[in-house]
């Protein structure tokens, strides 16, 4: 990864999974670049389903195998999110999982190149490499019931905990919102979008903090 010049304008990525353009999630997503942008810092959004984003991993994307090479779409999505210091993944839980869209994402693009000697030995130098990995996820069952079913710690393994490790990431947090179904009340829409907004910019006050101290060592 390029060195970035001192005081760039911060840049976060979010990469929505839902097949809704006015679903719940695409909200999310909207309301959290809209704060990062109040911050003076960039947001980009990969929106997967409105891309037409093909998630099934090729056999030649494979690294160790014969004529490894990545996809000229998987080579222009690194060069659309290069640089980029925050990673966010917006998507809704069904059946305890991610969509088949933001796992092929992880395997295709983020995880591109990434050998299991990298994953075991933390040498893996992706795109993520020393960035922030922000979880934004939801469910049509209670944050209460998700728990008991130990469904939010399996994923922040999975889908937080792993990743960090497996790409060096350099922090990975959360945020869960239950029980969003169809007809729920705006009051609550509305709280919960401003969670997101205060989340949002939260972080880009620690990502400012970290450019301010990345920039006064190097004086």
């Amino acid at each position: 990864m390029s060195k970035q010049p001192a005081f760039y304008s911060p840049r976060h990525v979010v990469v929505l999974a839902h097949p809704g353009r006015d679903s719940f999630n695409s909200l999310v997503a909207d309301t959290y670049c809209a704060a990062v942008r109040s911050c003076g810092q960039e947001a980009i959004v990969r929106d997967l389903y409105a891309m037409g984003f093909d998630p099934v991993l090729k056999d030649h994307e494979r690294p160790g195998t014969q004529g490894f090479a990545l996809s000229k779409d998987v080579e222009a999505e690194h060069e659309a999110i290069r640089g980029s210091n925050v990673f966010v993944m917006v998507y809704p839980i069904w059946f305890g999982m991610p969509p088949a869209m933001m796992k092929g994402y992880v395997d295709r693009v983020l995880g591109a190149g990434v050998t299991p000697q990298d994953v075991q030995h933390r040498t893996a130098l992706t795109l993520m490499k020393g960035q922030r990995l922000v979880s934004i996820t939801s469910s049509g069952a209670s944050k209460m019931w998700l728990n008991e079913q130990d469904q939010m710690e399996s994923l922040r393994n999975v889908l937080g905990r792993y990743l960090k490790h497996a790409f060096a990431i350099k922090t990975y947090e959360d945020l869960h919102f239950g029980e969003t179904v169809e007809g729920l009340e705006q009051e609550y829409v509305d709280q919960y979008l401003r969670d997101v907004h205060e989340r949002a910019r939260s972080i880009c006050a620690e990502v400012a903090a970290d450019q301010t101290t990345e920039h006064n060592a190097a004086s």
